[in-house]
Parts: C-alpha cells; sequence; structure tokens
C-alpha cells in the first residue's frame, strides 16, 4: 500500500507539470491522438520532469500490483487527483477550498477503510483470452481517442482522461497477466498499447481541458474496470468478513477524488522557456 500511494504522489504531481508543458506547447492537428504534440511537450522541461515521475509511479505500481488486489491499488491511484489539487495549490499558489481540503480528507478516509479490509492479491491466471481483451480495449482506446478529438474542450477533456483510464487500467490488468517477458503474449503489447494510447490522450486533454476535469475522468477509467475483473477473474478477494468494509473504502476513495473535479479547476500558469 505504501508503494500504491507513492505511485499516486509520483502521478498526481505529474500531472500538474504535464498539464503546464502541454499548453506551453504548440497546438497541433486538434486529434485526440496527436503524437506530434507528445514531442512537442517533450521540449518542455516539466514534461520530462513530469515523465521521470511517471516512471517510478509506474516501478511503485508493479511491486504494489504484484502484492495488493487490483480494487485495492486503483483505489490508491484515484488519490493521484487530490494530490494533483494539493500540489496545484503549493506549486501554483492556488488556495483550495473547506470543500476541497474536505474532499481530500476523504480520499484520505477511504484508503484508510480499503488498506484495513484488502486481502492479499489473487492468484487466479484469467482465461487464455483475456490478454486479448485487454490487447483490444488498447487498441479501442486509440479510436475512441481519435473520435473524441473532435468534441468541444470541456466534453473533450472528460472523455479523453476517461480513455486515458481505460488505458491505464489495461496496464493494470496486463501487470497481473504477465510472469516473465515472452513475445507470445498478447498482455505484453496490451501493456504497451495501452500505456502509450493512455499518455498520447492525456497530454491532449491536458493542452485544452482542465486538468481535474482530464484526472477524473481518467479516475473512473482505471479503476472501477480493472478492479471488476480482478474480482471475476483474477481471484482477488477482502479479508474474512470485510467486503462491506472494502467496499465502502473504494466508493469513499473514489467519490472523494471525483468530487474535487467538481468544486473548482487549478489555474495552470504558461510554461517559461
Amino acid at each position: 500500500m505504501i508503494c500504491a500511494l507513492g505511485s499516486a504522489v509520483c502521478f498526481g504531481t505529474a500531472s500538474v507539470l504535464q498539464a503546464v508543458a502541454a499548453r506551453a506547447a504548440e497546438p497541433g492537428t486538434g486529434s485526440g491522438v496527436d503524437p506530434a504534440l507528445l514531442l512537442r511537450a517533450l521540449r518542455q522541461w516539466r514534461y520530462a520532469a513530469g515523465l521521470g515521475l511517471d516512471g517510478v509511479g509506474f516501478v511503485l505500481q508493479i511491486v504494489a500490483l504484484r502484492s495488493l488486489p487490483i480494487y485495492a491499488v486503483g483505489a490508491a491511484l484515484a488519490a493521484s487527483l487530490a494530490v494533483t489539487a494539493v500540489v496545484a495549490a503549493r506549486l501554483l499558489g492556488v488556495r483550495l477550498s473547506r470543500a476541497e481540503w474536505g474532499a481530500v480528507a476523504v480520499v484520505c478516509g477511504g484508503l484508510a477503510l480499503l488498506g484495513l479490509a484488502s486481502g492479499a492479491e489473487g492468484h487466479g491466471a484469467g482465461s487464455a483470452a483475456l490478454g486479448w481483451v485487454m490487447l483490444a480495449v488498447a487498441g479501442a482506446v486509440l479510436l475512441a481517442g481519435t473520435v473524441a478529438g473532435r468534441l468541444p474542450d470541456r466534453p473533450r477533456a472528460l472523455v479523453l482522461g476517461l480513455g486515458a483510464g481505460f488505458g491505464f487500467g489495461v496496464v493494470e490488468v496486463s501487470v497481473r497477466l504477465i510472469d516473465a517477458p515472452d513475445p507470445a503474449n498478447p498482455a505484453v503489447y496490451a501493456l504497451l498499447l495501452g500505456g502509450g494510447a493512455a499518455f498520447l490522450l492525456l497530454t491532449s486533454a491536458l493542452q485544452r481541458g482542465s486538468v481535474t476535469t482530464a484526472t477524473a475522468g481518467m479516475v473512473l477509467g482505471e479503476t472501477i474496470g480493472p478492479a471488476l475483473v480482478g474480482v471475476v477473474w483474477l481471484g482477488d478477494r477482502t479479508r474474512g468478513g470485510l467486503e462491506w468494509l472494502a467496499v465502502a473504502g473504494f466508493a469513499v476513495a473514489v467519490a472523494g477524488a471525483l468530487a474535487l473535479a467538481r468544486f473548482g479547476e487549478p489555474p495552470v500558469a504558461e510554461d517559461t522557456p
């Protein structure tokens, strides 16, 4: 759980840095999948720093997924939105309201409940087709991003963030399906495609849309679906008799994270080369 929370801190901080860099980059085609935008954003030092934090967060996430059920890791990662709000307050001088600080406290409380109730990682391997399903979902994320690029800015940020969340969710499930690097395992390609698609969509969402709206969509996409996959197909369970506490903790943590997106949008400053 410490690794999962550390991952959330890395991802939440990276979101603020990447939002600043993405908005300072030259606008591209407007497509939801814009590799050129990613290349332009990489010229900004804040985006490179955010990528470094994402790398550290990904390693911590893998460690957590090897020890905890997916639903516990997913709820911990939902705390990245709370981290985004707090980091924006520190780095950008944004003053959070009492309601926003209350939402941060709700997220922490939900994670505490979940930590008390979660059991060990499930040992189910899933069906042979599950890796192919994850690969198909990753491909669908790319297609959905192309369509979402034509939407107005506000729904565009939400849909692209949701697509990025599905991409990161594919990564979470794929990590559990990979015991060792195997070119014949479709989960390996699902992990690479899902992670790449997620970064492309999230970068485009952060360029012109609300950082909290985009991250809220990402939280939804990367928590609920993977959690269900973990419970139904991979054998994730809670401690004996504490199923109700796990459900309550998961719901409270995710609801608190999503509430932060409703309260307000931290303004993002212009980047200085």
